[in-house]
């Protein structure tokens, strides 16, 4: 079975909100100022090494809007454009980005069916509302969380308050980046009811 592997860029206090900065945010692109070959080398090493991408709605049409016409020498664009994406939806009718396909009924179920195929894991990028809906329904196999050190103060942040069962999770791994970067990567251990956390 496939693994589903969430992978975001988050500042210190959770915030994920438009890392690159083409959502024009208050404080859009906030990744940049610590950009290094090691950080870029993971995120090439992750990719070539996922075989689908599933995403949100919002995610989806910003990297559709720019993918597309991408080019570079390590062959980033060639593996986001070429992959097979999901993108969920209530709203699309079809996808355009290149071997995209739009889930519009029962994401869980729909997402089982992905994870049991033969193949490299699924990753997700972005896609705020998605991963929660994933976490909440305990199809999230591991989390990949690049730590940046900078606190936004405000935006929109990768684990909100729709979370319906408190999760645990086990520290599987941990890199510092010279950047100032940490890549701490969680598995979960499974839910827990927010009452038994509070105790």
């Amino acid at each position: 079975m496939r693994k589903l592997i969430v992978s975001e860029f988050v500042s210190l206090d959770g915030v994920m909100e438009d890392p690159g900065g083409a959502e024009k945010t208050k404080h859009g692109g906030w990744t940049f100022k610590f950009m290094s070959p090691e950080g870029g080398k993971y995120k090439l090493d992750e990719l070539l090494a996922g075989g689908a991408l599933l995403l949100g709605r919002v995610t989806y049409q910003g990297f559709a809007k720019a993918w597309p016409s991408m080019k570079d020498d390590a062959g980033f664009a060639d593996r986001m454009n070429s992959l097979p994406k999901y993108v969920v939806s209530t709203t699309l009718d079809k996808a355009e980005w290149k071997n995209s396909r739009v889930i519009s009924g029962n994401v869980a179920e729909e997402v089982k069916k992905l994870k049991e195929q033969p193949g490299q894991d699924i990753l997700v990028f972005g896609s705020a509302e998605l991963v929660m809906t994933l976490m909440n329904d305990d199809l999230v196999d591991e989390y990949r969380l690049m730590v940046y050190p900078i606190i936004l103060g405000s935006g929109k942040r990768l684990f909100g308050d729709d979370i319906q069962t408190a999760q645990v999770l086990d520290l599987a791994d941990s890199k510092a980046f010279g950047s100032g970067v940490v890549l701490l990567t969680y598995r979960p251990r499974g839910g827990v009811s927010k009452s038994e956390v509070a105790r």
